[in-house]
């Protein structure tokens, strides 16, 4: 009796309740190959692999991440390595004096100045550049076409109205665009999961409770409240992740509840409560691995939503600093230089590439963990 009832308390595979036995509308083990059965992941993975447009565009989000996050050793203002009077030095990793070059200031070097590049171009002296050798942050004060400039071999996509180079704003930018929605998804869904968790495992008075506390707080306007705060304090990364993170989890939270609410009154549940397993143990060993199907199919919609917050609130003057490369920045400096259309069309078309590719995922994660596929 106690080795049943522990094969109940064990549920179904995550992802497939008990109503639903046969997720491929046959025998629950799946062959291939030489005849082992598919776990309901790896038949989960098998959907979305067949699904081109969102198999593709994963390895396309990769690629761009890996990329990005390599963005000092592609665009940077500072060369890779540099020999100068047969010393070597990084200047990538440690910026030396202008003295070091032969010049008279003991500040960092411009490694735009027309001084510098000269003392470079004699013999025995060579310096490696990086790809695009600009930062998000360096401005060629020696330019002589006024900023913003149009795309040239210098600046492939031109400069920004303070004369950034914008192939070098774009991708950092990028960078910090998905960082910043990584993390907001990740805080927004720890929060979601633990309060929708509580709310459908033990329903009643802690249910309406939660629930009703909930409403209030999801009633308190967001956008008054980042106001308030940017005007008392320094705008940054971290206090808008702090922020946003208070309120954007309260939509995911109600399917997580729902999905708690539904499981918690299957067999393998009350199996698992007559084996003397506590509350704890159940919700998080049991019901929750069966109840992560719309957490799972929901995360690329909320990176897109992360995303265009952080822009939205950035083309606001609400989000951060100037000295952070940000796309909602660009956008606004495309407001403001009409007639400059190298700043507004490549910072829309990353935009739109960026919502692109996390919608193509989504809608392929949802499909593959829609068990009636086959």
């Amino acid at each position: 009796m106690t080795e049943l009832l522990a094969e109940a308390a064990a549920g179904p595979a995550p992802g497939r309740s008990q109503a639903d036995p046969h997720p491929l509308g046959g025998s629950t083990d799946v062959l291939v190959g030489r005849g082992a059965p598919l776990s309901p992941n790896q038949r989960a993975w098998a959907r979305f692999k067949r699904n081109r447009i969102g198999f593709g565009s994963l390895w396309i989000m990769v690629a761009l991440l890996v990329l990005s996050a390599f963005a000092e050793l592609i665009s940077n203002d500072r060369p890779l390595v540099a020999r100068y009077d047969g010393h070597w030095t990084f200047p990538i990793f440690s910026n030396p004096p202008e003295t070091t070059y032969g010049g008279d200031f003991a500040t960092p070097t411009d490694w735009k100045d027309p001084f510098i590049t000269q003392q470079f171009d004699q013999p025995d002296n060579w310096m490696l550049r990086t790809l695009n050798p600009h930062s998000a942050t360096s401005t060629d004060y020696f330019q002589k076409a006024p900023n913003p400039a149009a795309p040239s071999a210098k600046n492939w996509l031109g400069t920004d109205s303070v004369g950034q180079d914008m192939v070098a704003r774009l991708l950092y930018g990028f960078r910090v665009s998905i960082l910043f929605g990584l993390a907001l998804t990740a805080v927004g869904t720890v929060i979601a999961v633990t309060a929708g968790a509580v709310q459908g495992y033990f329903g009643g008075r802690v249910d309406l409770t939660l629930q009703r506390l909930i409403e209030i707080w999801g009633s308190i306007p967001e956008l008054y409240l980042l106001i308030i705060f940017a005007s008392i304090f320094e705008p940054s990364l971290l206090l808008l992740l702090v922020l946003l993170s208070m309120f954007g989890w309260i939509g995911l939270s109600d399917y997580v509840r729902a999905e708690f609410l539904r499981n918690r009154g299957l067999e393998f549940v009350k199996a698992a409560r007559a084996l003397g397993l506590s509350s704890r143990q159940i919700m998080w060993r049991h019901v929750l691995p069966n109840s992560m199907t719309p957490v799972i199919t929901f995360l690329p919609f909320r990176m897109s939503g992360a995303i265009l917050s952080l822009v939205a609130l950035d083309f606001l003057g609400l989000g951060v600093p100037p000295s952070v490369p940000s796309l909602g920045d660009l956008v606004k400096q495309g407001k403001a230089n009409l007639d400059s259309w190298w700043i507004i069309f490549p910072t829309f078309a990353v935009l739109v590439m960026t919502l692109l590719l996390l919608t193509f995922i989504g809608d392929a994660l949802r499909d593959a963990f829609d068990t009636r596929k086959s």
